[in-house]
């Protein structure tokens, strides 16, 4: 098999043309199909032309509120680095991720919860002040404390629900997406066992891009 030449600048351009084409002409209005396109393109992996939900008009709400300055809240630091955070400060938002924080561990420790637990706990906080994208990409417990707090009255700007393996995952997701739905909450989740901080990075950046 010949190696294919093409200039650095181009390589994400052919990458976007072998995707649709092997999509066989299946589509999805804009923006959902921009983010679809790029989940399949950071993970090679064209289940998630299938298994990503998105509630009604949560790609347009998620470009919506980035572009008018949303923070976003993580769970996780490999998500927190892959988010475009100069491209988001351009439009007045800012990434955080608590999950390292002394006081995090500390508090975790004594509450016997995991640090994603308190991590929403603090993203919470900063969703008094301004709207948030809460991006979960690795622990089912962040969503499960996600949809606690939405019962106590929080209001995220959009929920990415895409933590990965096989403990809870399932059951996670499933429990985002029908508390989500009961309260109005827009949500994308990939359905399944599939995900990871990278699958939330790359939902927040195909939102952040799109034009």
């Amino acid at each position: 098999m010949a190696i294919q030449i093409v200039k650095p600048e181009d390589i994400e351009k052919r990458s976007m043309e072998i995707i649709v084409s092997e999509l066989n002409g299946r589509t999805w209005p804009e923006p959902t199909f921009s983010v679809v396109r790029r989940c399949i393109h950071t993970s090679a992996d064209f289940d998630y032309a299938d298994n990503l939900v998105f509630s009604e008009n949560a790609a347009e709400i998620g470009v919506k509120v980035l572009h008018e300055g949303a923070d976003i809240v993580t769970d996780t630091k490999m998500a927190a680095a892959g988010i475009n955070k100069k491209k988001l400060g351009s439009f007045g938002g800012n990434v955080h991720c608590y999950i390292s924080d002394d006081d995090v561990v500390t508090e975790a420790k004594a509450r016997g919860s995991t640090r994603a637990t308190i991590c929403m706990e603090r993203g919470a906080k900063v969703a008094e002040s301004k709207p948030v994208v809460f991006a979960v990409g690795n622990a089912p417990t962040a969503l499960v404390r996600l949809c606690e707090l939405v019962e106590d009255g929080l209001r995220p700007a959009l929920v990415i629900g895409a933590p990965v393996g096989f403990v809870n995952v399932v059951e996670a997701k499933e429990m985002t997406m029908e508390t989500m739905d009961k309260y109005g909450i827009p949500y994308i989740v990939p359905k399944g066992r599939k995900g990871g901080s990278n699958i939330a990075a790359t939902i927040c950046n195909s939102m952040i891009y799109y034009k």
